[in-house]
């Protein structure tokens, strides 16, 4: 479907752009949400007409979008829910839980400005995207925690999911582990493989045949030596 756009729309084009997308795209967003008008005659006049007010309207938003990023910007907001050990939550931190936060703090953001791919599940610091206006965008930290007490020492950079734990865990088992260097003179001559047991039962074979040879040759020579 052809749309007109009435602003400017990521990946898509400019105010006043004439840009074909897919039908449930404009028809469940960009239409209802009045960011676009189906590019007929008709609309694409209508544009025309009023394109002065509309840029006049979208410069004064984006006015607005850059005061209250002033303000928002980098700010920290706590989350308190329930987790396990391992900081798995008990449900999920969404978009909604954002903007009621944030509508504490005393900002004023629609859930559809809120940049979340998915819920949260994890406790931690979670940096989140906030399109205060198409040409606006703004980052804030929500600190998901079990208590005030938690959330303090995750602003202090202290992780409480146990994901340290393992990291040092597995440190320091490569830690214990022998060092070839250790163990071999030139230990780039040290070929390890998964079959070491058959190649060593192999090699004991060919190291038979070859004794058995050689002592053959011996009594080959022997005989020869009886004979003259």
């Amino acid at each position: 479907m052809e749309v007109i756009l009435l602003e400017r729309i990521a990946k898509l084009g400019q105010m006043g752009d004439t840009v074909n997308v897919k039908t449930g795209f404009a028809r469940n967003y960009l239409l209802p949400q009045g960011k676009a008008l189906r590019a007929t005659e008709t609309n694409l006049a209508k544009f025309e007409s009023q394109r002065a007010d509309l840029e006049v309207r979208n410069l004064e938003r984006k006015t607005e979008a850059e005061q209250v990023k002033s303000k928002i910007d980098g700010t920290s907001h706590i989350i308190i829910r329930s987790a396990g050990q391992t900081g798995q939550l008990y449900g999920s931190v969404s978009p909604r839980d954002i903007v009621a936060v944030l509508d504490e703090a005393g900002f004023k953001i629609d859930r559809n400005q809120v940049n979340l791919p998915g819920p949260i599940k994890l406790i931690g610091l979670h940096t989140i995207t906030l399109a205060l206006h198409p040409e606006v965008e703004s980052e804030i930290t929500v600190n998901v925690a079990r208590s005030d007490d938690e959330a303090e020492l995750q602003a202090a950079g202290k992780d409480l999911t146990g994901r340290a734990d393992l990291r040092e865990e597995k440190a320091a088992a490569e830690e214990e582990a022998p060092n070839l260097e250790e163990l071999f003179e030139n230990p780039d001559e040290v070929e390890l493989t998964e079959n070491s047991a058959d190649e060593e039962a192999g090699l004991e074979a060919v190291v038979a045949e070859a004794s058995e040879k050689a002592a053959e040759s011996v009594d080959e020579m022997a005989e020869e030596t009886e004979e003259k």
